[in-house]
C-alpha cells in the first residue's frame, strides 16, 4: 500500500513528503508532478501568493533511469514566501532562538483551527496553528498523490474534475453538466481537466464561468469570501476495487475520507447522493444491461460505487468547500491573551479558492483509488502487477 507523509509550514523555508510502497518500475519525472502542482494555483480569485509561488518540486530518492525503485520518495518545495525580500518569515518562522522579539498572533479568525489549535498544544500564539493548518500544505500533498496519479495512469484509469459551483452561481442540478461531462470523458483521458482548465474558474459553461468572475469580483469588493461545490470523475476504474466484506475497504467511505482530508472541506457525496435522498427507487438504481460479454449500467446515478467497490462505471465523487475564514471584512473574534473582545486582523489570502480545490481533490481521489487498485492487483513490481491486471480485466 502506498503511504505519504508531509511536513512543513505555510511561511517556513520547504514542504517536505515522504511516499513509501510505491511498486518498482513506475515510470516517473519531476514533470509528472510538476504539471498538476501548477494546476493547483489555477482559478479567478487566488490572493497574492499566486503571483509568486512557482512550485518545482525537487526528487531526492527513490527514483533511478526515471522509474521507481521501490523504495521511498523524498521530495522537497521550497516555499518562495520564506525567501521575499523584506518578508521577514526568515524571523517569524525562524528554527533557533527564543523567538522572544517576534510580534505574537493573539487574534482568533472564526472558522479556522486557530482557537481550538492554541487550546489543544497550549500555545501562547496563533502562528505555529495558521502555518501548519494553511492549505499551502495541499501543494506537498498534490505532489505525494501524483505519484500515485502517474501510477493509475498505466493502466489508463484518470482523473478529472471541474467546478460545479462558486458561491450563488453555478449549475443547480446534476443533469445540466452530465451529458457535456460524458462526451469529454467518452474516450477516456484527460479531456475534461483540458477543457475545465480553460476556464478561470474551471467552469464548463462558458456563460457561469463569466457570471461566476463577475460574482467573485463583487464579493472580493465587500471584503468577503466564498465556498462552492467541483466534482471528480475517475474513468477507466476496473469493477471490484473496495469491499463489502469489511467497513474500512469499502471504497465509497475510502473517497469521502479524501475529500474531507482536504482543508476547508465540510461536505462530500458520491454519485447523485443528495438528488437520490428525494427520488423515487425506480429513478435512482442503475439499471444493468448486458453487451458482448460485459455487464453496464444505463445510467449512473449511483457514482460508480456499488456495496462499497467499484462497478466499472466512472466513479464520481462530489465536494462541498466552506467559504475561507480570511476575510479582509473583520469579524467579532477575543484576544486569546487579554480576553478583550476584538476585531480578527487581516492575514493574505484568497476570496475563494474551489478552483484549486477541484484539483487538490484529484489528487487525494487517485491516492484513494490507487490504494484500493494495490489491494487487489498489488505486487512489488510494475510488470508483475500489470500481469495481473491484465488477466483479470482480459
Amino acid at each position: 500500500m502506498i503511504r505519504y507523509l508531509t511536513a512543513g509550514e505555510s511561511h517556513g523555508e520547504a514542504l517536505v513528503g515522504i511516499v513509501e510502497g510505491v511498486p518498482a518500475g513506475v515510470p516517473l519525472v519531476a514533470a509528472d508532478i510538476n504539471k498538476h502542482l501548477a494546476r493547483r494555483w489555477l482559478g479567478f480569485g487566488r490572493g497574492g501568493r499566486a503571483k509568486f509561488e512557482r512550485d518545482q518540486v525537487h526528487i531526492y530518492s527513490g527514483i533511478r533511469f526515471s522509474k521507481t525503485m521501490g523504495g521511498p520518495i523524498a521530495l522537497r518545495l521550497d516555499n518562495a514566501a520564506f525567501k521575499k525580500d523584506k518578508s521577514g518569515w526568515p524571523q517569524v518562522m525562524a528554527l533557533d532562538g527564543n523567538g522572544q522579539d517576534i510580534e505574537r498572533v493573539t487574534l482568533p479568525r472564526p472558522g479556522h483551527a486557530d482557537l481550538v489549535g492554541v487550546q489543544k498544544y497550549k500555545f501562547d500564539d496563533i502562528r505555529p496553528v495558521i502555518d501548519r493548518s494553511s492549505a499551502r500544505e495541499t501543494a506537498m500533498r498534490v505532489a505525494c498523490c501524483s505519484i500515485a496519479r502517474q501510477f493509475l495512469k498505466q493502466f489508463n484509469i484518470h482523473v478529472n474534475s471541474h467546478v460545479v459551483r462558486i458561491g450563488e452561481v453555478g449549475y443547480t442540478d446534476p443533469s445540466e453538466w452530465q451529458q457535456h461531462v460524458q462526451k469529454l470523458i467518452e474516450n477516456g483521458g484527460e479531456k475534461l481537466n483540458d477543457a475545465a482548465d480553460a476556464s478561470e474558474v474551471r467552469m464548463l459553461d462558458a456563460t457561469l464561468s463569466a457570471q461566476c468572475i463577475d460574482h467573485i469580483k463583487e464579493i472580493k469588493k465587500q471584503g468577503d469570501s466564498l465556498g462552492g461545490q467541483y466534482e471528480v470523475i475517475v474513468t477507466g476504474v476496473p469493477p471490484g476495487l473496495g469491499s463489502y466484506v469489511h467497513w474500512d475497504r469499502k471504497l465509497d467511505g475510502l473517497l469521502a475520507q479524501a475529500i474531507m482530508s482536504i482543508q476547508a472541506q465540510k461536505g462530500v457525496e458520491v454519485g447523485d447522493a443528495i438528488r437520490n435522498t428525494f427520488t423515487p427507487g425506480s429513478q435512482v438504481h442503475d439499471e444493468i444491461v448486458g453487451r458482448n460479454g460485459h455487464f453496464e449500467r444505463r445510467t449512473n446515478h449511483a457514482g460508480g460505487i456499488e456495496g462499497g467497490m467499484s462497478n466499472g462505471m466512472p466513479i464520481i465523487v462530489r465536494g462541498y468547500m466552506k467559504p475561507i475564514p480570511t476575510l479582509i471584512k473583520p469579524l467579532d473574534t477575543v484576544d486569546i491573551e487579554s480576553g478583550e473582545p476584538q476585531p480578527t486582523r487581516y492575514e493574505r489570502s484568497d476570496v475563494t479558492s474551489v478552483p484549486a480545490a477541484s484539483t487538490v481533490a484529484e489528487s487525494t481521489v487517485a491516492y484513494a483509488i490507487a490504494n484500493a487498485f494495490l489491494d487487489k492487483f498489488g505486487g512489488d513490481s510494475f510488470e508483475e502487477i500489470y500481469q495481473r491486471f491484465s488477466k483479470e480485466t482480459a
